[in-house]
């Protein structure tokens, strides 16, 4: 009988329960009744702390369109897996027993990037692991897609275009604030698809003297509104070149906003007048139904794992190159980001179009 262990880690992403669906139907396919999953509550937290549950074929069934995921998730980070916990648990030993009590032949692991540390962690601590790229960043290492991000593209373009009409109808500016601390797939990705007219991201540092110009010129060319796609982790070029114990220093001291997105709109009202709307779509990029790209993509992943567990290659995570599925070391991807390289064909093929990235 093989046991393979299952968990769902770190943000909800839509394509968790497809993904998990592929994986089993995959098993299922392979070894007929000869397969037991289990699958952990609440991601790391249920390895932990052995909260799991014997998953029933029945329990894979519909689930390919439904968002979330049925096994739940929390966010374990991984600088404190090697603390032990409030009762003064040892996490890692305690995940390789419950690993080891429920005679796991392999733990197959959903997560980003932190997520794939504590899976390489494990693996390290002698663990048969399998791990799936999920993300709405777009940002793990060692492959070209990750299951998520197509979807909360389409949410995150479906806000722009929604404020497009409104900001025609009252000639505004419009801030739209998309989910991407340290990355900006995103973001760049909405912004285009959106149409929107200035692009932020985390790896261009911004001017917003660039910015206002680029807004002044659309007004002398008769523009009656704009449309400025932001990402969470946009930055300014003068605040990237602080520490971050200085940029810390610096919000102490100076006016607080809630976010990136409202502290431009204000320098933006303060050096042209304009009037300035701000909308951030949040945790609705994360969730809903998964797109058709993201379910079909879910599906060979999680088909493409179950053949690795049957041909016993542990220690790799699944990923997509050139539209074709491999698998790549899981020590190469733990502890790595995939950032957009600001000279990349993408943002050129943008700047072409006349989209300000406010860096020029």
């Amino acid at each position: 009988m093989k046991r393979i262990g299952m968990l769902t880690s770190g943000g909800d992403c839509q394509a968790l329960n497809a993904t998990m669906r592929g994986v089993a139907k995959g098993l299922y396919n392979y070894y007929h009744d000869e397969v037991e999953i289990i699958g952990f509550e609440d991601g790391y937290k249920g390895l932990i702390y052995a909260d799991y549950r014997l998953m029933k074929p029945g329990d894979f069934s519909g689930i390919l369109t439904r968002g979330g995921t049925i096994l739940g998730t929390s966010r374990q980070p991984f600088k404190l897996m090697r603390q032990p916990d409030e009762n003064g648990l040892d996490k890692v030993e305690a995940m390789k027993q419950t690993y080891r009590k429920l005679k796991l032949d392999c733990l197959v692991v959903l997560g980003g990037n932190g997520s794939q540390k504590t899976a390489n962690l494990l693996r390290e601590e002698g663990l048969n692991i399998v791990s799936l790229p999920k993300t709405i960043d777009n940002d793990l290492w060692g492959t070209d897609m990750t299951f998520g991000f197509q979807s909360a593209v389409n949410i995150a373009t479906n806000a722009i275009d929604c404020i497009h009409t409104t900001a025609a109808s009252h000639g505004r500016v419009f801030i739209v604030e998309i989910m991407g601390h340290k990355v900006g797939w995103l973001t760049l990705y909405a912004g285009i698809a959106g149409g929107a007219d200035i692009i932020l991201l985390p790896e261009i540092p911004y001017d917003i003297d660039k910015v206002v110009g680029a807004l002044k010129a659309r007004q002398k060319e008769g523009k009656r509104f704009s449309i400025i796609a932001v990402a969470e982790g946009a930055i300014s070029k003068e605040n990237a070149k602080l520490s971050k114990k200085e940029l810390k220093e610096k919000k102490k001291t100076g006016l607080v906003y809630p976010s990136v997105a409202y502290e431009i709109g204000a320098q933006i009202t303060e050096r042209t007048g304009q009037e300035v709307r701000v909308t951030v779509p949040g945790h609705m990029q994360r969730g809903g139904e998964p797109c058709p790209y993201d379910r079909t993509l879910a599906s060979r992943l999680g088909a493409y794992a179950a053949g690795m567990i049957e041909r016993g290659e542990y220690g790799f995570m699944v990923a997509v190159k050139n539209n074709d599925l491999t698998k790549v070391p899981l020590e190469e991807v733990a502890g790595r980001l995939k950032t957009v390289d600001p000279q990349c064909s993408m943002i050129a093929e943008a700047k072409t179009m006349g989209i300000c990235f406010g860096d020029e």
